[in-house]
């Protein structure tokens, strides 16, 4: 059993703090107190001080203490992740703030692998926590009231936030089943009879971890990559760049693949949905893209195909991420189509952007033979087999 380190500014949220300590110290975990005030005074209660904490930033404690709200945030947001990074007894990490105090916090928290327990009780907690979660595992709980006294809505919102993070930082972990080799797959609904099929051509003896490849599912993959947890990856649906490039809701960052060529993992891609960018709601799309294409897949997604010339730029900016892997690598262009959406008869069937996509990738790649043509749509039976046969060659 590791420590729960409940981390927060203790100058102003000293009396909210100590509350989710002692709870969790009730319910049996061992806690350790963490100040990361800016404000240079030394407040009561925490087992590190907040100048500690900002001694480990690599300028040093008056890097942080600037008198500068702002400047002052970001650094000791820097200063803590050295610190947690230099603790070997993290068993979980317990946060809590308004917007200053969760963008203060979170970042440390996204460092730490996945796995380990992280609760950030936010006012914040209520909208889009992307920029705070990121690709890792950090929970979310809305504050209701704001973090500011102990009141009867705060005491019961702290209290849960405290037995959650007890109980996971004290309870056995679950096997992991590391005895398995452990094979990342990207997949999205227009993709999962491929995945599907992948899948159960894989059979019992990989532990197949599926990524929803809605923006944080290919970074998330990737994370764990770089953290060692996966042994080979079947990138099927990389519909994430169109996002990134385009300008969908459903982007990856620039860094894509970036953690694959890090590592060198055996890697295994294809072009999985890069004919539509995501969108909300219709009345959420855009108004330059007014004229283009669309399908609403539901009331809160609306997708809208991808052009000749786009398909040309996601093809070279694959091509430039495939020539930086260093690690063994395949890369299957399904011919007959890259979506559910992307077959004759369907909304988006296009071959003539798909050609564009193709000739694209193969036209810049360093390594023309790891490319290869499946004459088939991605969700047909043969592209399975052909994704099959590829991983079988990587991980040789």
């Amino acid at each position: 059993m590791g420590t729960a380190y409940v981390v927060g500014t203790f100058d102003t949220k000293g009396a909210e703090l100590g509350h989710v300590a002692e709870l969790m110290a009730a319910d049996g975990a061992e806690v350790c107190r963490v100040d990361v005030s800016t404000s240079g005074v030394a407040a009561p209660g925490p087992d590190v001080t907040a100048a500690a904490v900002a001694a480990c930033h690599p300028g040093g404690a008056d890097a942080v203490f600037t008198g500068d709200r702002g400047s002052a945030v970001a650094a000791m947001a820097r200063a803590l992740r050295a610190f947690l990074a230099g603790r070997d007894d993290v068993g979980g990490v317990l946060g809590l703030g308004g917007s200053g105090g969760t963008a203060l916090v979170t970042p440390a928290m996204r460092d730490l692998p996945v796995g380990v327990p992280k609760l950030m009780v936010s006012t914040v907690a209520s909208g889009d926590v992307a920029p705070y979660v990121g690709a890792s595992d950090v929970a979310m709980l809305h504050a209701v009231t704001d973090v500011a006294g102990l009141n009867r809505i705060s005491r019961r919102v702290l209290g849960n936030a405290a037995h959650m993070l007890a109980a996971a930082v004290t309870a056995p972990p679950p096997e992991a089943g590391r005895d398995l080799p452990a094979v990342g797959l990207t997949m999205f609904g227009v993709t999962t009879p491929l995945v599907t099929a992948v899948r159960e051509r894989l059979g019992d003896g990989v532990d197949a971890l599926v990524f929803h490849a809605t923006g944080s599912g290919g970074p998330s993959l990737e994370k764990l990559v770089d953290s060692g947890l996966v042994d080979s990856v079947l990138d099927l649906t990389t519909t994430e760049v169109a996002d990134l490039l385009v300008g969908g809701v459903m982007a990856c960052g620039p860094d894509r693949l970036d953690a694959i060529a890090r590592t060198g993992v055996p890697w295994v891609g294809s072009c999985g949905a890069l004919d539509m960018v995501n969108f909300g709601a219709r009345d959420t799309v855009p108004a330059r893209f007014a004229d283009r294409l669309f399908h609403e897949h539901n009331a809160n997604v609306t997708l809208m195909r991808t052009t000749v010339a786009e398909n040309r730029e996601i093809g070279a900016w694959l091509a430039a991420k495939l020539n930086a892997l260093t690690g063994p690598w395949r890369f299957l262009l399904p011919l007959g189509g890259v979506s559910a959406l992307d077959a004759p008869g369907a909304p988006f069937h296009d071959p003539e952007a798909d050609a564009a996509l193709f000739a694209a990738v193969e036209s810049a790649v360093d390594h023309p033979d790891r490319v290869r043509r499946v004459g088939h749509h991605v969700n047909d039976p043969e592209l399975a087999a052909a994704v099959l046969s590829a991983w079988q060659e990587v991980r040789r």
